[in-house]
């Protein structure tokens, strides 16, 4: 069995921007910024960003171009997919996540963002997914049962 599922809840780093393919179906693209907080082997506070390349194609596509802006959140279901072209007789890549599923984060105080979840994917509460509450102490590796 294969698995291709890429799920990620983050900010606009910029403006979402919409295009028409050939076949006059529209495509999105947009980045994203998930960040992350942990403690390194000091136990110091760290935190990390990492940035991800989205594209959403035909009625998502042009939802998210109307009521998405650069800060707002974003919950993104899709798959991972590489392509690639070539470039002045260099090959280049880019990794990106196609969204199947697109559901807008609560408004900010930046303005935008103010549309209904659009949600293509299976009924589920219309709610980015929860962060549970950690332990903020070091687990002991003798603690666990296995």
């Amino acid at each position: 069995m294969y698995l291709n599922k890429a799920m990620i809840y983050g900010n606009l780093t910029r403006d979402p921007e919409l295009k028409a393919l050939p076949s006059g179906m529209n495509v999105c693209s947009m980045s994203i910024a998930t960040n992350r907080v942990y403690k390194d082997r000091d136990g110091k506070k760290q935190e990390s960003v990492d940035y991800h390349n989205v594209v959403v194609f035909g009625n998502q596509a042009e939802n998210s171009a109307k009521y998405l802006s650069k800060g707002n959140g974003v919950y993104i279901e899709g798959r991972i997919q590489t392509r690639s072209w070539e470039k002045d007789g260099q090959k280049q890549y880019r990794t990106e996540i196609v969204a199947d599923r697109v559901q807008f984060g609560p408004k900010n105080g930046s303005g935008g963002g103010g549309a209904p979840s659009n949600d293509s994917g299976p009924a589920e509460d219309s709610k980015a997914p929860s962060v549970p509450d950690y332990p903020e102490e070091e687990i002991n590796p003798e603690d666990i049962p296995f």
